[in-house]
C-alpha cells in the first residue's frame, strides 16, 4: 500500500526522496499482490535530465477471463496517489500509463489517486466520486482524543468492557484463522461479497507483522473470539483496513471497543493520523458511524481511461450491485471460502 502523499510536491530533494520511498515500499505489496493473484505489477517512473527519479505512479496489470485486461493503481487499495515532483513529471505519467493500456489493449484504467488538479484536467481521463474517506487526526495522548468522541460512542466502549469484552493485540501467527473466520461469515452473510482468501490474511502477516506494518486486533467474550480488525501503517498513518465480527454478539458492542482500542493504539505508537477507510456515498449508516466517532471527510475521488468501469465504480444501491449481494448471501460457508477466494482475484 502506498503513502498517502496526494498532488504534486515541490521539485527538491526532499520530494524525490518522498517517490524513492514510496517505490521501495511498494515492492512488498506489489510482490504479495503478484504471489497470490497473479497481477502483472508495473512501476512506472519518469526522470530529469540528471537521471533523477521526479515522477512515480505504481500499476497492476489484471487479466481474467471474468473482467477482462486492464490496469489498476493498485489493487485492494483505498487510495494510490500519482507522486510527481512538477506537472511535467505528473502528465509523463499519465501519458506512459495511457500508452500502455493501449499497447496491452486494456478495457480500461482505474487510477485510485484521490483528489488531483492534474489528473482533473485531464481531459481523457473520467472522475467518479462514489467514495469518501474519514480521517481523525491524533494525539500523543489518547485521553485527549476520547474527549472529542460522542457520548454514545463512548458509552458503547464502557458497555463491551462492562460486559466482559477483552481486546488484544494478536501475537501469534495462527491467530490470524480467528480473523480469517469472522471475515468469511461477515463478508459472505451479512455483505453478500465474496471474502478474499486465506492465504491473503496470512501473507499480509508474513509481509507486514514483524515490522509493524500490519497489526491484528481481536475482541474476546468468554473464550469466544466474536470480532477482529486488521490496521495497517503507512507513513505517519494508521489505516483501518478491514473488520469482521460474529452476529451474534453485537449486542456487547465488540466493534465499538476495537476501533477505540485501535485509536489508542495509533496514539501511543506515535501516529498523527487515523484513517477509518473509504465508505461509498450512499452508505449512510456507515457514514454516520465514523461521523460519531469525530472523523473527517474528505474526498476519494478515482480517475478512469477511457470511462468509468469496474466494481469499484458500481453503486452499492444498484441493482446489479443488489442482485450480487442478494445471490452470495445464499451460497453455503463451505462454499463460499474456495468459491470466494477464486472469485476475489477478478475483482481486484
Amino acid at each position: 500500500m502506498t503513502q498517502t502523499f496526494s498532488g504534486v510536491a515541490p521539485q527538491d530533494t526532499f520530494a524525490r526522496q518522498n517517490i524513492r520511498d514510496a517505490y521501495a515500499r511498494d515492492q512488498v505489496w506489489l510482490d504479495l499482490l503478484s504471489r497470490l493473484y497473479g497481477y502483472t505489477p508495473i512501476q512506472l517512473t519518469t526522470r530529469n535530465a540528471q537521471d533523477q527519479v521526479t515522477g512515480y505512479l505504481p500499476l497492476c496489470t489484471m487479466q481474467s477471463p471474468l473482467t477482462g485486461r486492464r490496469l489498476v493503481s493498485l489493487p485492494f487499495t483505498d487510495e494510490c496517489p500519482l507522486l510527481a515532483v512538477d506537472q511535467a513529471s505528473a502528465n509523463a505519467l499519465v501519458d506512459q500509463a495511457i500508452d500502455l493500456a493501449r499497447e496491452l489493449r486494456a478495457r480500461y484504467i482505474e487510477l485510485r489517486a484521490g483528489s488531483n488538479e492534474i489528473l482533473a484536467n485531464r481531459a481523457e481521463l473520467v472522475a467518479g466520486d462514489l467514495y469518501v474517506r474519514w480521517v481523525m487526526p491524533l494525539t500523543a495522548e489518547p485521553d485527549q482524543v476520547w474527549q472529542g468522541l460522542r457520548k454514545p460512542v463512548q458509552h458503547q466502549v464502557k458497555k463491551a468492557r462492562k460486559l466482559g469484552v477483552r481486546a488484544f493485540v494478536a501475537q501469534k501467527r495462527e491467530e490470524v484463522e480467528h480473523y480469517y473466520r469472522l471475515h468469511l461469515l461477515t463478508r459472505s452473510k451479512k455483505h453478500g461479497m465474496p471474502a478474499q482468501p486465506r492465504s491473503y490474511f496470512y501473507g499480509l502477516w508474513d509481509a507486514y507483522a514483524a515490522g509493524g506494518g500490519m497489526q491484528l486486533l481481536l475482541a474476546e467474550h468468554e473464550g469466544n473470539i466474536i470480532a477482529g480488525m486488521i490496521l495497517r501503517a503507512s507513513g505517519d498513518t494508521i489505516h483501518y483496513a478491514y473488520g469482521a465480527s460474529d452476529e451474534r454478539f453485537l449486542n456487547l458492542a465488540p466493534n465499538n471497543l476495537l476501533m477505540w482500542e485501535a485509536i489508542a493504539l495509533g496514539c501511543r505508537q506515535g501516529y498523527a493520523t487515523f484513517d477509518f477507510g473509504r465508505t461509498a456515498r450512499d452508505n449512510e449508516g456507515l457514514m454516520e458511524f465514523k461521523r460519531r466517532w469525530g472523523a473527517i471527510q474528505e474526498p476519494l475521488i478515482y480517475y478512469y481511461y477511457p470511462h468509468v468501469q469496474g466494481l469499484a465504480s458500481t453503486s452499492e444501491q444498484s441493482l446489479k450491485f443488489r442482485l450480487l449481494t442478494a445471490c452470495w448471501r445464499r451460497v453455503p460457508l463451505h462454499l463460499a471460502g474456495p468459491l470466494g477466494g477464486y472469485l476475489y482475484k477478478h475483482l481486484g
